[in-house]
C-alpha cells in the first residue's frame, strides 16, 4: 500500500507516509485502520510525508469522502488536530495544495506544508533534526 501510518504516542504525533502513485482508496482504508487503532485519539498531530509520492490518481469524489470522515473523527471532543505536510518536490507541493483546499471551511483542523524536514519538525513541536531520528527515537 503506498500509504502508511505510525503512531508515536510519546510525541503525541502520528506519522504518515505517502510512496509512489497515491490512490485515495488506499487513504480511505489507512485512515479506517487509524480510527480503530489503540492508540488513536482525537487532537493527535499528523505529520503527512509526501516526499516520495510521484502522483496521485485524481479522485476528488473520493478526496471529498475521505476529508469528510477525518473532519468527523479529528473533532472527537472539540480537539483540535494540527496537519503538516511536508511536500519538498513540485509533485508532493502541488498535492499538498489541493489537500489544503480540501480543508477550507473545516473547523478543528489547522493545516500548514513545509518543503523542509527541520521546518516540518519545528512546527510540529519536535527537537529531532530529521524524520529519521524521530522515527528512531520512537522506537
Amino acid at each position: 500500500m503506498p500509504v502508511t501510518f505510525r503512531i508515536l504516542p510519546k510525541h503525541g504525533l502520528v506519522y504518515v507516509r505517502y510512496e509512489g502513485q497515491a490512490r485515495l482508496t488506499d487513504t480511505t482504508t489507512a485512515f479506517a485502520a487509524y480510527t480503530v487503532h489503540p492508540e488513536f485519539h482525537p487532537g493527535q498531530k499528523q505529520l503527512v510525508d509526501l516526499s516520495a509520492i510521484t502522483g496521485w490518481d485524481g479522485d476528488f469524489l473520493e478526496l471529498m469522502k475521505i476529508q469528510a470522515q477525518k473532519a468527523e473523527a479529528f473533532r472527537g471532543v472539540g480537539a483540535q488536530t494540527m496537519m503538516v505536510y511536508y511536500a519538498p518536490t513540485r509533485t508532493s507541493l502541488d498535492l499538498a495544495k489541493i489537500a489544503l483546499q480540501s480543508w477550507d471551511g473545516l473547523d478543528g483542523v489547522i493545516t500548514l506544508v513545509q518543503q523542509s524536514e527541520l521546518g516540518t519538525l519545528a512546527l510540529l513541536g519536535l527537537a529531532e533534526r530529521s524524520f529519521e531520528q524521530l522515527l528512531q527515537e520512537a522506537g
